[in-house]
């Protein structure tokens, strides 16, 4: 006897929710404010200096998007959703390389010429940003599985790179726009979870061994 299955084919339900859930349809939504802010642009509606603002921030973002996963799967535990983010960190930390990058042309385009980019290179709100986007640049480069072959156990290490390529990106932000409040609020949530994983960790330190059921101490 042939037993006919329902449903021998990927439903049209299926197809589109494997589409939306695919990496290449994670990257289209990434791309969406890019896009958005550069049609803006070709179109004169935006100026050059003020897409730097928005490209900035949105790199920011990215990143601290990125930078959560980690930390939140070791506070919450395993989650579904996170394991879904989990998969599309790299994903997360490239976009805001390339945002950055972005925020460079458009800091370049603005300044307009190489004299006065270098007259203000000391300042504390331009270093900053140039040294964050230099520990981005590796990052970003080695966020692939080849990379990750090839590096080994040197890959994790140099991951760490993200931690002061945040700070100096506070920094600049903070600098940049002289107040802190804009760029705390941003990262104090990364902030919070670190502190909620050390808190985590400590407190599995310090607890006691579990005495096996069935046995009296």
């Amino acid at each position: 006897m042939t037993i006919v299955t329902a449903f021998p084919y990927p439903t049209p339900v299926a197809k589109l929710r494997s589409l939306l859930n695919s990496l290449p349809f994670f990257w289209l939504l990434l791309a969406i404010p890019g896009a958005l802010m550069l049609a803006g642009w070709l179109d004169g509606a935006i100026d050059t200096m003020d897409m730097l603002h928005p490209t900035g921030e949105t790199s920011a973002r990215l990143m601290i998007a990125a930078m959560l996963i980690g930390p939140l799967t070791g506070v919450l535990g395993a989650r579904r959703w996170l394991g879904w983010l989990l998969r599309r960190r790299r994903a997360l930390g490239v976009a805001a390389f390339l945002y950055a990058l972005a925020h460079l042309v458009f800091y370049v385009i603005d300044m307009g010429n190489l004299d006065d980019m270098l007259a203000e290179i000391g300042a504390p709100g331009i270093w900053t940003g140039w040294v964050a986007l230099a520990l981005m640049l590796p990052l970003a480069c080695t966020s692939n599985n080849a990379a990750m072959r090839a590096l080994g156990a040197a890959w994790k290490r140099l991951q760490r790179l993200a931690y002061p390529a945040a700070l100096l990106t506070l920094l600049h932000w903070w600098w940049i726009h002289n107040r802190l409040a804009g760029a705390l609020a941003h990262f104090a949530p990364l902030a919070l979870v670190w502190l909620a994983l050390a808190a985590r960790r400590l407190q599995s330190v310090d607890a006691p061994p579990r005495t096996p059921k069935g046995i009296r101490p």
